[in-house]
């Protein structure tokens, strides 16, 4: 049981329905998710969460691809089943493979130090309420990341916070298929 109504086009409130319509065009999936469907239940909420998607979009200096990996390398910090697999679709739209695509949501290397670095400054940020280590961010910095960048990349770790704790607030249910398992750990000794 989900503590949010979802609504569909045709039966949200009024000032839901144009956002509702717009979220078809930015969906990973080209429809409106469960999750957006009970955002729309407060217009309010659907259209903060739609205004930051659009300011990334419309203002955003970051490639979309790096955009994808830093949502889903904060999805995969923050443990959220549903904003994994949000961000694992996106991530897997603008050309990470599955083995990449597993790596960011589990903290691991891409084997791309510029990537990597600013994937672990919102990593940090995501497990430690914002705060980034001098020598993390420094290390973004030498690997040629802007401040500018940087301060950007805060919208992406935004975005997948506000999918993630908006629906384990809301209880959405999952409509999309789940991001691939985390490997299982191997006996100690056999590492």
């Amino acid at each position: 049981m989900t503590r949010i109504p979802r609504h569909i086009i045709e039966n949200a409130p009024d000032a839901s329905r144009p956002i509702l319509e717009r979220m078809i065009n930015i969906s990973p999936t080209g429809r409106v998710l469960n999750m957006h469907a009970q955002m729309a239940h407060s217009p309010a909420v659907l259209a903060a969460y739609v205004s930051i998607r659009e300011a990334n979009d419309q203002h955003g200096t970051l490639d979309p691809r790096v955009r994808s990996a830093l949502m889903l390398a904060t999805a995969g910090a923050v443990r959220s089943d549903y904003a994994e697999a949000v961000t694992s679709a996106l991530a897997q739209r603008f050309g990470w493979s599955q083995g990449d695509i597993q790596a960011l949501r589990d903290g691991q290397s891409v084997a791309d130090d510029k990537i990597d670095s600013i994937v672990r400054v919102v990593r940090e940020a995501a497990t430690r309420a914002g705060r980034v280590s001098d020598m993390t961010w420094q290390r973004a910095e030498a690997c040629g990341w802007s401040s500018e960048q940087l301060t950007e990349a805060f919208v992406s770790l935004g975005l997948a916070l506000c999918t993630a704790y908006f629906t384990s607030y809301a209880e959405s249910p999952l409509d999309l298929p789940a991001s691939a398992p985390a490997p299982a750990a191997a006996p100690a000794g056999q590492e």
